[in-house]
């Protein structure tokens, strides 16, 4: 089982709904809205009472917004201002950019810092078929205004699917060195709705490296080792860059020491993606007093607990519900 150092800044991934605008294959059912009573959602209060009480015993080094799509969750901005009231570091937001163009600059304005958006595909069909209805112009645009209202680093997702956007990976590169933004290339994990289809689908971070020398040359940067992303420069035969990420949580796991916990929409901590348990906190968040913020602690210490040391992941819930 993998620890983690109590002394270090931990990163916080909160999921702020289950809903999404989007039916991605690898995420969620396409037949399944997936819709959740309101009131099973944590609230701004017990998502700003959660960030306050683990921020007494813990450093929080950022805070990423997760969903399901966290574009759909109403009135976010006044979230995300009321989160930069608390002592957090980085406030970040990982969307599909459907709706961002619209709202960037607002959430600039409330204190976000930067968007991860998700791009698996430069190809109409493909994105529409890979997204169940996405339209692709539609986040181009929001990555587009996401760089003119200053949310940088903008940083790219691409999950690699075989024979799906595999052999897309160089044109994203190319489109990452045009636009000055980061592109990470994810692995697909078998997890909810893609282990079905892991086998058939994924493509090891070692084979796109492999299909991206081919165009490019490849620098390792020097990173975080704590960090989910291994990052390189690509440079192509007129001397543009780009820094290119390569998440590798099945060939390449980045477990030993991980500082990331999850906290999704319906209140359950989670404190390895890869696991099939978490631990509910919502009933704490929604009490005052000593025996309720013991409780939440006890829970957090199980949370930071179930870390991964075999490699295997025993996950059925949907990567809608864990958050991204």
């Amino acid at each position: 089982m993998a620890s983690v150092n109590t002394m270090e800044a931990l990163s916080l991934r909160i999921s702020v709904t289950d809903r999404c605008n989007l039916r991605c294959g690898y995420c969620v059912p396409g037949q399944d809205a997936c819709d959740v009573e309101q009131d099973r959602i944590l609230s701004d209060e017990q998502i700003c009472r959660f960030v306050e009480l683990l921020g007494r015993r813990y450093r929080i080094s950022h805070v990423r917004l997760t969903g399901g799509e966290p574009l759909v969750r109403p009135n976010l901005p006044i979230l995300i201002h009321r989160l930069r009231q608390t002592d957090v570091g980085e406030i970040a937001l990982t969307t599909n950019g459907q709706c961002l163009s619209g709202k960037a600059a607002t959430l600039k304005q409330a204190g976000l810092d930067r968007v991860n958006i998700s791009l698996d595909s430069l190809r109409p069909a493909v994105f529409a078929a890979i997204t169940r209805g996405g339209v692709l112009e539609k986040t181009l645009d929001g990555i587009r205004v996401a760089r003119e209202v200053g949310l940088l680093p903008v940083k790219l997702n691409a999950v690699v699917l075989r024979d799906v956007n595999d052999q897309e990976a160089p044109d994203l590169v190319r489109f990452a060195m045009d636009e000055g933004v980061h592109i990470r290339f994810l692995e697909l994990m078998p997890v909810g709705e893609a282990a079905r289809d892991f086998d058939r689908l994924f493509v090891s971070s070692e084979e796109t490296r492999a299909r991206l020398r081919q165009w490019f040359a490849l620098d390792p940067v020097a990173s975080d080792p704590r960090s989910t992303s291994r990052n390189w420069l690509a440079r192509d035969g007129r001397g543009r860059t780009a820094v290119v990420g390569f998440v590798s949580p099945v060939s390449e796991p980045f477990c030993s020491g991980c500082p990331r916990l999850r906290l999704t929409a319906r209140g359950t901590l989670i404190g390895c993606v890869a696991r099939s348990d978490g631990v509910p906190v919502a009933h704490f968040l929604r009490q005052d007093g000593g025996e309720a913020e013991k409780a939440f602690y006890r829970a957090v210490q199980t949370a930071l607990g179930m870390k991964r040391g075999d490699g295997h992941f025993i996950q059925s819930t949907r990567m809608l519900v864990l958050g991204g």
